[in-house]
């Protein structure tokens, strides 16, 4: 029988996922991790990016979350996301528009917009389009 870990993937909205895998990988603030069960405990911050949960050798799911908290025990790891959408129900052309826009307003020299805020919004829809484009080429 395979060891699995119980994961829980939740953001501020709602819980996205609940239920047992045999691999979790996430992008953490140092790099991509990989969660094995039995891993030792561990917290660290998350970066935009993709989160995978290998349930079985034949399904993986795929979920974009925007940052947040990555906490792993040897039994458990969960997933405290600020925004969490799983892949496969990104919305490409906001991204796109999302990121066209957050362009635009780095480019404006007035300074009447929140740079920080605009390099945020182009990083989200960034991580994003990469997201898909990783769904994409595994064919899932």
């Amino acid at each position: 029988m395979t060891m699995t870990v119980h994961v829980d993937i939740v953001s501020a909205e709602s819980e996205i996922f609940s239920g047992l895998a045999e691999m979790v990988f996430a992008p953490a603030e140092l790099g991509e991790v990989g969660i094995a069960p039995r891993h030792a405990p561990l917290i660290t911050n998350l970066q935009p990016g993709e989160v995978r949960v290998k349930i079985s050798d034949k399904e993986t799911q795929e979920y974009y979350v925007s940052g947040g908290i990555l906490e792993v025990q040897p039994h458990l790891v969960t997933v405290l996301a600020d925004t969490a959408i799983r892949a496969k129900d990104i919305d490409e052309a906001a991204a796109l528009e999302a990121k066209a826009r957050a362009e635009e307003a780095l480019t404006d020299k007035s300074g009447k917009i929140d740079y920080a805020k605009a390099q945020a919004e182009l990083a989200q829809a960034v991580m994003q389009l990469r997201t898909l484009d990783k769904l994409r080429k595994r064919g899932s």
